[in-house]
């Protein structure tokens, strides 16, 4: 089954040092670590920042035959860490190859028929590439679904009324929307969370995924209200966490189609996320678990 995820990989200026990141490249790692034939789509620069981005991504399994290769430099984000170890991002996008995005490369969905797109982050926020990549999304949802995560960056666009508007166009393409209750709050102040993705629901979304950070997932349908707890760890900071619920869900979605997660399915998918952002948190920057190690954690909860 070939999953495509689009959107940004870029290079994280940690405290420790630089280090791959971008929630889309966060996300495909993850997928790849799980198991899964995974297609990144970006473009990725020549420069040293680019070619480190590809080893990271290659190094995981991730596969870049439809990545577009520039000569404009990676996009940078400079990252600081709270006392809890959440992260905050300050980027330098502009002409950069990181979000070149464009139909004179973007890959042909009628000719490769991709099983399910992920895509989200600033590639879905960012002029004038939003606008291509949105255009090509809607090609490819006529072959597959689209799991669509915003990734709420206000330092970048701190228009909420024009973010708004993009996360909304998004959703109404998508089969499932994961994002955080701090993406909902800053998107809808004083709005009831569940309230916003039960409207989505019934707007046509299958799925709305909220991660609350420590506190667990919520996940909302046309038919049913499902909560887990999340896991305690150790939190060296939160670098990715989000990314690794997300390929936790495509994972999912891949393995059982989107009708069956419902019930004991869906509860299992989430409890299955949670374990799997606690991994995550439990190292410095993006570094999700493979399959093994996910499973192994798993059965340590039996």
């Amino acid at each position: 089954m070939s999953i495509w995820v689009c959107g940004e990989v870029l290079i994280d200026l940690l405290p420790v040092g630089p280090v791959v990141g971008g929630g889309p490249a966060n996300t495909a790692r993850a997928l790849a670590r799980l198991g899964n034939d995974v297609e990144f789509i970006d473009g990725i620069s020549s420069d040293e920042y680019g070619v480190s981005a590809r080893k990271t991504l290659l190094r995981d399994g991730v596969k870049l035959s439809h990545v577009h290769t520039s000569e404009k430099p990676t996009c940078t984000a400079k990252v600081t860490l709270d006392k809890s170890g959440a992260a905050s991002y300050e980027f330098l996008i502009e002409a950069t190859a990181t979000f070149d995005f464009n139909p004179a490369w973007l890959p042909d969905p009628s000719r490769h028929k991709p099983n399910l797109l992920h895509i989200g982050t600033l590639a879905t926020i960012v002029e004038p590439g939003c606008s291509h990549a949105f255009q090509w999304a809607l090609d490819v949802a006529e072959f597959a679904p689209i799991v669509f995560d915003p990734n709420i960056r206000p330092s970048v666009i701190n228009d909420r009324d024009t973010y708004v508007a993009s996360v909304e166009k998004w959703a109404a393409i998508s089969t499932v929307v994961k994002l955080s209750d701090e993406d909902l709050g800053w998107l809808y102040p004083g709005q009831d969370l569940i309230d916003v993705a039960r409207r989505w629901v019934g707007d046509g979304v299958a799925i709305v995924v909220i991660t609350k950070g420590a506190t667990g997932l919520v996940a909302i349908t046309a038919d049913e209200m499902v909560e887990v707890n999340g896991v305690t760890t150790k939190v060296i900071d939160t670098v990715g966490a989000g990314d690794t619920v997300g390929a936790v869900i495509v994972d999912a979605i891949a393995k059982n189609g989107v009708l069956n997660l419902h019930g004991e399915a869906l509860r299992s998918l989430l409890d299955c996320a949670a374990v799997a952002a606690a991994i995550t948190c439990s190292r410095a920057g993006a570094q999700p678990p493979t399959q093994y190690e996910l499973a192994d954690a798993l059965e340590g909860r039996k």
